[in-house]
């Protein structure tokens, strides 16, 4: 082989192949997508938003989208489902936070939902489903099964095992977890509607919904609340 052509195969073996893209490369350019997705569809509706456009946004062909989703809607219920497996809470995050003191761990508790509530991701979530929910129902189902069961379920659990005997209708304990988690989605409404809120005031916020809870909730017996 001579010098020249020694340089050539050298030079062809130093430069890096442009083969397909690895799993990892594929999973992060599908995220991207669902994520601007998400953002484009939040911004002009689904009617107005085209799979061109947002195939478009991050450098990809509407072939290429379509040979992922069959079609729009597929797209969006992806794009409404990785926000909504991102939003929620894992039950085992809010055992982690559990103390010997029901006090100090439905403060926790409660800080832990309303931190992921108003995250930016969380927000958004708010937002597409007040928008949306009217042609995709589906979605407060997904919402109520990811976040707010998990979230109820461990709530009721965590009442009944501090209830003092006789203080607590056992078989309300549901009823009266959802009560509190509706109380304190209070900032969470708020925020996506456009409202904001200090660091301090969200503090300030807690600390009233749980005086509030616990001032209340012992003296709830099978009677109508």
């Amino acid at each position: 082989m001579t010098a020249i052509n020694k340089t050539s195969s050298t030079a062809a073996e130093a430069r890096p192949r442009q083969g397909r893209p690895t799993r990892e490369q594929a999973r992060q350019r599908i995220e991207q997508l669902l994520d601007r997705a998400l953002e484009m569809f939040l911004e002009s509706g689904f009617e107005l938003t085209t799979v061109e456009a947002i195939a478009a946004s991050v450098g990809m062909t509407k072939r290429t989208v379509y040979a992922r989703f069959t079609d729009k809607r597929e797209l969006f219920r992806a794009a409404v489902m990785r926000a909504i497996d991102r939003w929620s809470v894992p039950a085992s995050v809010l055992r982690d936070a559990e103390t010997d003191s029901l006090k100090e761990t439905l403060t926790a508790f409660t800080r832990i939902r309303m931190e992921s509530a108003l995250t930016p991701i969380g927000v958004r979530l708010s937002q597409i489903t007040n928008a949306e929910a009217y042609r995709f129902p589906e979605i407060k189902r997904w919402v109520y099964e990811k976040g707010t069961l998990p979230a109820l379920l461990f709530l009721a659990d965590l009442l009944r095992r501090h209830a003092p005997a006789g203080s607590l209708d056992i078989e309300r304990s549901e009823e009266l977890a959802l009560a509190y988690i509706t109380l304190a989605s209070g900032p969470a409404r708020s925020a996506s509607s456009g409202g904001s809120m200090k660091q301090e005031e969200r503090e300030e916020r807690i600390r009233l919904y749980v005086t509030l809870f616990l001032g209340g909730v012992w003296s709830c017996t099978s009677e109508p609340l």
